[in-house]
């Protein structure tokens, strides 16, 4: 089965500038977001609720912990927002009106019907937006290949890849790590 594609930066902008132009552009750029910037998956994204990103007085969360109950496997893990993450996370609060009047067990993203999304049904609205953009080969798995890819080639250690990406093995993890010839090519400029 052929990997969901990595986006390449400009890729990506144009993908957040296609979404910028949708009815619920807030809420399909946060699950965007949240592919690309904390390497969760779609199902984990869907199942999330708001007291995952924000803390009882609003702000948002320093880290986030993937409930067992969304984890893939059922096994519960930290990830670490970034600094960047957080900001998108406040700038999702502050567009969406209500969100604090909800109750801190109400999910993060809603369905334009107002309902919580199943994995499957954001997993279609991604695959949706990847091709208004005209990514072809992207899915809603491409974030999660980006945000470790984006690791990998900053020099994370393989161990910390291995456990923000919530998996088990190393080999999993090195699956998911994209090459390009742009890559190769100023890895080679380095000797």
């Amino acid at each position: 089965m052929r990997q969901a594609r990595v986006l390449t930066d400009p890729e990506y902008k144009r993908l957040l500038a296609v979404v910028a132009q949708r009815k619920h552009a807030a809420r399909d750029r946060m699950a965007l977001i949240l592919s690309h910037l904390a390497g969760l998956r779609v199902g984990e994204i869907a199942g999330l609720i708001l007291r995952d990103v924000l803390e009882a007085n609003g702000d948002v969360r320093e880290q986030l912990r993937v409930r067992a109950s969304i984890a893939k496997g059922g096994h519960e893990r930290v990830v670490f927002l970034s600094e960047r993450l957080r900001r998108e996370i406040v700038r999702y609060h502050d567009t969406i009106p209500g969100l604090t009047e909800r109750p801190t067990d109400a999910p993060l993203l809603l369905t334009q019907k107002r309902t919580p999304f199943s994995p499957n049904t954001l997993c279609q609205l991604m695959g949706q937006l990847y091709r208004a953009a005209g990514l072809d080969g992207a899915s809603s798995h491409s974030g999660r290949r980006w945000f470790i890819t984006q690791l990998a080639h900053s020099g994370v250690s393989p161990k910390v890849i291995m456990t923000l990406a919530g998996h088990r093995n190393l080999t999993t993890t090195q699956r998911y790590i994209d090459v390009r010839d742009d890559m190769m090519r100023a890895a080679v400029e380095l000797l």
